[in-house]
């Protein structure tokens, strides 16, 4: 089958605004740089986004779900089959101490929206550049706080486009990992409990996480954020640190000298570029410290042939 049959295929459920081919996702990543997706499809409801999950897996084309972006790397080669972006599915609703949000809103977002209810638990996520889908297959936390800690329920999509609503046990959520990601399942939205708090003492906690975040990680470049996992005992960033890596890396991309656990990309960086970066930086902390260095980025795609 051709991407334009694809196309054809799914533009019978979803409007063709929705449906594009050959999709440049460095437009739609963190990190500005990835080449193109095949079929870039965007579903405006739950159900569209089942019609999708269920027509790939009916014809055996590869699907790649891309949240906002930011924990990912696209190879130069691009992705081949059917990128699924969930940002139309972005509702955010509160009642009382309970929110529900949709796979597509930013978890920023979220945090602000309850913060301005008077609602606490979600001020560690308030400087988090990540899709909720995103933190939820990553148990996606900062500042001494988890999703873990205030998640109630997450609806999703099977491989086969079956909807499941999982409990908070039932998620198996640890250090950056979950069922989702171990099962590939689709995140629609997520059901959290919080509590009701103090105005001024959650402003205060979020101002205040907001300069933590502004004056330590390199913001004003792209990156694809904190890029490896911490190792027991350890912190990824003093490692690449004290291994004198800072401003070092290949073509446009850098270990970054304000925050060593970001590469950024500097100056129009490939996808390659960014890889090697990665790969010198894992080589140079086995060989200083004997520490095998975990990504918490993912990296998909081909290379450019």
């Amino acid at each position: 089958m051709s991407k334009q049959k694809w196309f054809q295929d799914l533009t019978t459920q979803l409007h063709s605004n929705n449906v594009k081919i050959d999709e440049a996702l460095n437009l739609h990543t963190m990190t500005r740089m990835g080449g193109v997706a095949d079929l870039f499809v965007t579903p405006e409801t739950e159900d569209q986004a089942a019609f999708v999950v269920q027509y790939a897996n009916k014809n055996d084309i590869p699907l790649l779900l891309l949240g906002n972006g930011s924990n990912m790397v696209v190879r130069d080669g691009g992705v081949r089959g059917i990128v699924l972006r969930l940002e139309n599915l972005n509702e955010i609703t509160i009642n009382d101490n309970r929110v529900i949000a949709g796979s597509g809103a930013d978890i920023i977002d979220v945090s602000r929206a309850v913060a301005k209810e008077s609602l606490t638990g979600l001020e560690f996520a308030c400087g988090i550049p990540g899709s909720i889908g995103g933190a939820m297959a990553m148990n996606a936390g900062a500042y001494g706080g988890e999703i873990q800690d205030v998640i109630v329920q997450c609806t999703v999509l099977t491989p086969s486009g079956e909807k499941l609503v999982l409990s908070k046990d039932a998620l198996e959520l640890g250090y950056r990992k979950s069922i989702i990601t171990k099962k590939g399942y689709y995140v629609l939205s997520a059901e959290f409990e919080l509590q009701p708090g103090n105005q001024e003492e959650i402003d205060a906690k979020i101002a205040d996480l907001t300069f933590q975040r502004e004056s330590k990680q390199p913001l004003e470049y792209p990156s694809a954020g904190s890029v490896f996992k911490r190792p027991p005992g350890y912190f990824a960033g003093k490692l690449i640190q004290d291994s004198g890596l800072q401003g070092k890396g290949f073509g446009g991309a850098e270990v970054s000298t304000k925050h060593a656990g970001f590469i950024v990309n500097k100056n129009n960086a490939t996808a390659t570029d960014y890889i090697s970066t990665i790969e010198m930086v894992k080589k140079a902390v086995k060989e200083n410290f004997d520490v095998e260095l975990e990504l918490e980025v993912k990296i998909v795609g081909e290379n450019k042939q």
